[in-house]
């Protein structure tokens, strides 16, 4: 005798309403290890407690800085850094200094100074929930955190990942260096700045000045006071 009936198939690919996983989804680009801010760390492997130094210099990227005050692309930027393996990734830390151009806020002259800040960064292993809780702690110097099952999960997840054996220094560096620059660049602390009413600059002309009239006479010198008489 013939079989029950079956209900038609569903579409082969129809939409059961179960979305891709995010890691499924998102598609990252790969890095190019001819940048100069992408750094190969392949000589440390996934040996916690290895490091090396790494001092370079390399071209500042375009846009670095605030509307007033900047590294201009191309110029140098020295990097002094270390990079570590650690349980979670690569740990790196060190100094990027940089010349900064821009203009005063008060007298637009030009503005040129030196900085130097620090940089830190946790880049971890994008396989690192597959691996248990195995890295309580990092070698060498303790600096790994304990992973406690819980909110440490959502803590690395929001770290910036390694690409196979390279990690993307930029936009570390750019954070850092942009925290760095002040909002109100002067040339220097007790710069007078230029007249509000003429635009003069007023370190060329200590006692330049405008007489101001008082308002209130004004309606008096509209009065006629000829003598008619």
């Amino acid at each position: 005798m013939p079989g029950p009936a079956r209900g038609p198939s569903p579409p082969e690919h129809a939409d059961n309403g179960v979305s891709m996983p995010a890691e499924t989804r998102r598609t990252t680009p790969r890095l190019d290890p001819r940048s100069p801010l992408v750094l190969d760390v392949r000589e440390l492997g996934r040996r916690p407690g290895s490091m090396r130094p790494l001092s370079r210099s390399v071209p500042a990227p375009a846009h670095l800085g605030i509307g007033v005050l900047g590294v201009p692309e191309g110029s140098e930027l020295e990097l002094d850094l270390r990079l570590e393996s650690v349980v979670e990734g690569v740990l790196v830390s060190g100094t990027v200094a940089a010349t900064v151009t821009g203009e005063c806020v008060r007298c637009l002259d030009p503005v040129i100074s030196s900085i130097e800040v620090d940089l830190q960064e946790l880049y971890v292993h994008p396989d690192r929930e597959h691996g248990g809780h195995a890295g309580r702690h990092a070698g060498g110097n303790g600096r790994g955190r304990v992973d406690d099952g819980f909110g440490e999960d959502e803590e690395m997840a929001a770290l910036p990942q390694l690409d196979g054996d390279l990690l993307d220094l930029e936009p570390v560096l750019r954070d850092a260096v942009v925290l760095a620059l002040p909002l109100r660049p002067l040339c220097r602390e007790d710069c007078p700045g230029l007249c509000a009413e003429c635009g003069v600059r007023l370190d060329s002309d200590p006692g330049h000045g405008h007489e101001v009239e008082d308002p209130r006479w004004a309606v008096l010198r509209q009065l006629d006071t000829t003598d008619p008489y």
